[in-house]
């Protein structure tokens, strides 16, 4: 199980515009990834926050472009759950190279919250549900959040 070592991140987003852009397969677990978010964005004390919805986890990259123009932080939740083609591969790839472009292009920090799953049983444990090990949509946004600061400190 992933999360070993991961950091306890404390931080005040006060004042922040963060903007959720979340795929729309996979309802439970989305809507998990989702939950954690906001529960992370409310620990943060980030007020003005908005949710987007897209299709699917293809397109987020778009979605997160668009949002970075008016957006402190982005935190991009999505799942692709491996199949028997190579669908998985592409749509991660896509996904990941897109996120980290926006990121990249725009300096603004994108949370990457996107489960890349063998099956639908890792995404739940991950989706931040009663009874999973970890809330990944929680830590996608914690980060988002840490790393406007840590970009304020530069």
């Amino acid at each position: 199980m992933s999360g070993a070592g991961s950091p306890t991140l404390d931080v005040d987003g006060t004042g922040l515009r963060v903007t959720v852009v979340a795929a729309s397969w996979h309802t439970t677990v989305m809507d998990g990834l989702i939950a954690g978010a906001r529960r992370a964005l409310d620990d943060a004390r980030v007020t003005d926050v908005r949710v987007v919805r897209v299709p699917g986890t293809f397109e987020l990259p778009v979605a997160a472009a668009r949002a970075a123009q008016d957006a402190d932080a982005v935190v991009a939740l999505g799942v692709v759950i491996r199949g028997g083609t190579p669908h998985f591969e592409y749509v991660c790839q896509a996904a990941t190279v897109g996120l980290t472009d926006v990121a990249v292009r725009t300096g603004v920090p994108v949370g990457f919250g996107v489960l890349t799953c063998d099956d639908e049983q890792q995404a739940l444990d991950r989706a931040g549900l009663a009874g999973s090990h970890e809330d990944k949509g929680a830590e996608a946004a914690q980060a988002a959040v840490a790393t406007v600061l840590a970009l304020r400190g530069l």
